[in-house]
């Protein structure tokens, strides 16, 4: 029986640990190559460590080994008995916001380092809105380096409180935040429980991260699919690879792609978008053969019952349920591009599939992270790099979308500058972060 998996993400201010804590997890999981130990170890000698500086084993690029910081995001595939992980590790330093969405947006958790002799600082707060902006479900305040206050509980209990004022404010719900008193460095209460910490009484980072319940909002949610490639007996291999059980290949059409949202099951009435035709599934099938329901996350081939023109950047939804059919968008933005945007920007808008020119209208509210409590602020002239605001779009074809706060695949697009193809922004459509204004 396959295991499960577990997308996390870490956050953090600069020098709060984040690479060690992750090189501590690969490391006392025995996640890592022999080869690269050594190679740790012969770098931590030469810089005059008396330890391995485990956080060699994520900081991959030479740039972020000579200055001591993360940079880019960095993906780590590894595994336990009881689940499988895909962990991004995200940069602390506020030049890098940018990254810590593009590692947060397909997270199902994140662990937010604090460190016990700083507590939340201004970054803190920043990565917590971008995790609430994202709606991360679920989130591990992990305050490390408590070795450096001599496992001083009320020390650490002080940060617990005021972080927890912080994630109300930012809409996690009490149970979705968890506080684990941490040393990556030592290995405190990371893998194995610490003899040091005898006044905590929860679970080690690892026990959490394989215990916490892996299905998100979008299981339960109404069936959405982008269509990624239709499936034509012109290419017998591929509807051959696709799953199909019928003899005659020349009647087989199939629509593949990955399901966003919810289950899809034979006799399912669906509704295409954006053209609007209405029919039912006829099968749902994979390259090791026909599924009796396919779930949120999985790559499909759903066959239909009627023969209807769709193509590439055509939405499969539940025709019960289905998303709403706009070119007119209200959304939250998230700049990642030096770049600065203003209003009137003609830009390409990446929606699943489906690509399709946009006009920038008015930029609303910016969100502040100065204070506290992050609060909208009023209008600016333009987005600058790492800027949160809101915006309206409108977009040359109607594109199928939910609201970000329900369905976070069909309620997300990405912004992409024409001459470049770069990405310009996240998009979030809506307002998902209803914080104080």
């Amino acid at each position: 029986m396959s295991k499960d998996l577990l997308r996390f993400a870490t956050a953090g201010s600069v020098d709060d640990g984040k690479s060690t804590l992750v090189g501590r997890l690969l490391y006392d999981t025995k996640s890592v190559l022999a080869d690269q130990i050594e190679a740790v170890q012969r770098a931590s000698v030469d810089k005059g460590l008396a330890t391995p500086d485990l956080s060699l084993l994520v900081d991959g690029l030479r740039a972020e080994r000579e200055q001591g910081i993360t940079i880019d995001v960095a993906y780590r595939y590894f595994g336990t008995p009881k689940r499988e992980f895909v962990l991004a590790d995200t940069p602390g330093h506020v030049q890098y916001t940018r990254n810590t969405v593009t590692g947060a947006s397909t997270a199902e958790l994140a662990v937010l380092l604090v460190d016990a002799r700083n507590g939340v600082v201004e970054q803190t707060r920043r990565h917590a809105a971008v995790l609430a902006l994202l709606r991360v479900p679920r989130l591990v305040l992990a305050i490390n380096k408590i070795d450096l206050v001599d496992y001083d509980e009320a020390v650490l209990a002080a940060i617990a409180k005021e972080f927890a004022g912080l994630a109300r404010s930012l809409g996690f719900a009490d149970d979705a935040v968890v506080t684990i008193p941490v040393s990556a460095l030592v290995g405190d209460n990371v893998v194995e429980r610490s003899e040091r910490t005898p006044w905590y009484d929860g679970p080690t980072l690892l026990g959490h991260l394989e215990s916490v319940p892996v299905t998100g909002p979008e299981v339960n949610a109404p069936f959405r699919m982008p269509v990624q490639y239709v499936i034509r007996p012109r290419n017998g291999a591929d509807a051959r690879s696709a799953g199909a059980a019928r003899g005659d290949l020349h009647d087989y059409r199939g629509y593949a792609g990955q399901i966003a949202a919810g289950t899809v099951e034979r006799g399912d009435e669906v509704v295409v978008l954006p053209g609007g035709a209405r029919t039912t599934v006829a099968a749902v099938e994979t390259a090791d053969g026909p599924l009796e329901a396919g779930t949120a996350g999985r790559s499909v081939t759903v066959l239909l019952a009627d023969d209807i023109d769709i193509s590439r950047g055509d939405v499969l939804a539940s025709a019960a349920a289905p998303p709403r059919l706009t070119d007119e968008l209200e959304a939250t933005l998230c700049w990642l591009a030096e770049k600065p945007l203003r209003p009137g920007a003609r830009l390409l808008l990446k929606h699943g599939t489906r690509t399709t020119p946009v006009i920038v209208g008015a930029v609303g509210e910016r969100l502040s992270l100065d204070s506290e409590i992050p609060t909208w602020e009023p209008a600016p002239e333009e987005l600058g790099i790492n800027d949160i605001a809101h915006a309206s779009l409108r977009t040359a074809d109607p594109l199928p979308v939910d609201e970000y706060a329900d369905i976070r695949a069909t309620g997300s697009f990405l912004l992409i500058d024409p001459p470049t193809g770069n990405t310009l922004a996240a998009g979030l459509v809506g307002t998902p972060l209803a914080v104080a204004r």
